[in-house]
């Protein structure tokens, strides 16, 4: 029996547990935290034996293959030791990969991952097929497959998942776009990040399909160092391409080997130049799928997007609050504040990930007339828009930066959280530090 050791014990990890047990491994999972106690009480039902508060080094290391969690680097002591003894260490998308029997549509992108894999599911959806989504976003893709078996899995896919695949196979993959993110995980190397992008694709051949943007330079670059095999589809706002997605007189035209679909951009449900990409990339893969044109029509223009990913959470006194904490990166928030048309208090700050404020500073300039940092260390924040002449305060709690928003706001202004940076400083995740923004909005 294969002795497997799962390490980690939050979404993915759990889930590796339960499609391995099903699959006659013998189970081990060791958490270097605290277990949280919906995850614990999985593991206990299964009855798959676990640790936390720390790893037993002998039995990790006693393991015929380890399965790691997205969130250990692959410079953890006993990742390392486990592979100078040569024991491999796969992602948990690799293991639910091996037992998974129906089409992978597989998404990835420094930004609009969630949105696009929710988008292409709903189309799908809509069309009656038999479709789950998951990955990084909701269900982990082993848990979706523990489930059941399913015609088609959308999953979104991040870097560090894709770092521990091996033959991961997406029948379409899709690479959104690519900008620096997560550098600390890569040695601050860009080219190691990208590298990591375009493992989403290396295993596929010329019966698969690969869609990206062909306005992104990174992207471009990067094609010529990972050669891709598949049918290239890609997709622009700015020139005409022949086969994929373009626009043209403020309407999508997205043509595959069957047609040309055409949609207008005031229809679509998502706004703003990235859902426009967003729209297009979901609208290939479903367009090759040969998804009816009126399925995609309609799917794309009654979309509701996902929490916490620019939601509109209420106007108070004829101000509008807009929630967009899932904006952990520089460029999430770019695109936030591309899209305001009001006058905005910005709420931004949280765990600094070696950001460059640099290309927000344009927009800052001339849309935001006020500056909330929640964070602990705002330092960096203060640094790179103090000199702008924009009022700047800071804030502890979701309360606190609520509060002072709204002191600074009149009416006809927006509120936006849109932190360009990670959470963990005041609050668990994006999730949370969302809903303590609304709940504080809805407490004015």
């Amino acid at each position: 029996m294969t002795k497997l050791v799962i390490l980690g014990a939050q979404e993915s990890g759990v889930g590796a547990a339960r499609l391995a047990l099903q699959r006659g491994y013998d189970v081990f999972v060791s958490d270097a935290g605290v277990i949280k106690a919906s995850y614990r009480d999985q593991l206990m039902a299964i009855g798959v034996e676990f640790e936390e508060g720390g790893h037993s080094a002998s039995r990790v290391l006693a393991a015929d293959e380890i399965v790691k969690s997205p969130g250990i680097p692959d410079t953890a002591s006993l990742v390392v030791a486990a592979r100078e003894q040569d024991i491999p260490v796969i992602s948990e998308i690799e293991l639910a990969y091996r037992y998974c029997k129906g089409t992978i549509v597989a998404i990835t992108g420094s930004n609009g991952k969630t949105t696009t894999t929710l988008l292409t599911h709903h189309i799908m959806a809509k069309a009656g097929l038999d479709v789950a989504v998951g990955g990084n976003v909701g269900n982990s893709f082993a848990a979706l497959v523990a489930e059941r078996d399913h015609a088609y899995y959308v999953l979104e896919v991040s870097s560090f998942q894709l770092d521990g695949v091996r033959d991961f196979h997406p029948h379409i993959a899709m690479l959104l776009n690519i900008t620096p993110d997560h550098l600390d995980r890569y040695d601050h190397r860009m080219e190691r990040y990208v590298a990591s992008k375009f493992r989403i694709g290396m295993n596929q051949g010329h019966q698969d399909h690969f869609i990206h943007c062909a306005d992104d330079p990174v992207i471009a670059e990067g094609l010529s160092h990972h050669p891709i095999k598949a049918q290239r589809w890609p997709f622009s706002i700015e020139r005409t391409v022949p086969l994929g997605a373009h626009l043209k007189d403020e309407h999508i035209l997205i043509t595959t080997n069957r047609s040309t679909f055409t949609m207008s951009i005031i229809e679509l449900a998502l706004q703003g130049k990235h859902n426009v990409y967003n729209s297009m990339a979901a609208g290939i893969a479903t367009r090759v799928l040969d998804l009816r044109k009126e399925v995609v029509r309609e799917s794309l223009s009654d979309f509701q997007n996902v929490e916490h990913r620019l939601e509109h959470v209420a106007i108070v006194h004829g101000v509008e609050f807009i929630n967009d904490s899932k904006a952990t990166n520089v460029n999430s928030t770019w695109y936030a504040l591309e899209s305001m048309d009001k006058p905005v208090i910005w709420v931004a700050g949280g765990q600094d990930k070696g950001n460059d404020y640099k290309a927000l500073q344009d927009l800052v300039r001339n849309k935001v007339k006020a500056i909330i940092c929640l964070g602990v260390d705002n330092e960096k924040l203060h640094k790179a828009f103090g000199d702008l002449g924009i009022p700047m305060s800071d804030a502890s709690s979701a309360e606190q930066a609520v509060r002072a928003a709204f002191d600074q706001a009149e009416a006809g202004d927006v509120v936006l959280l849109s932190p360009a940076c990670a959470s963990f400083d005041l609050f668990e995740d994006y999730n949370d530090r969302g809903r303590r923004f609304k709940a504080a909005v809805k407490g004015l």
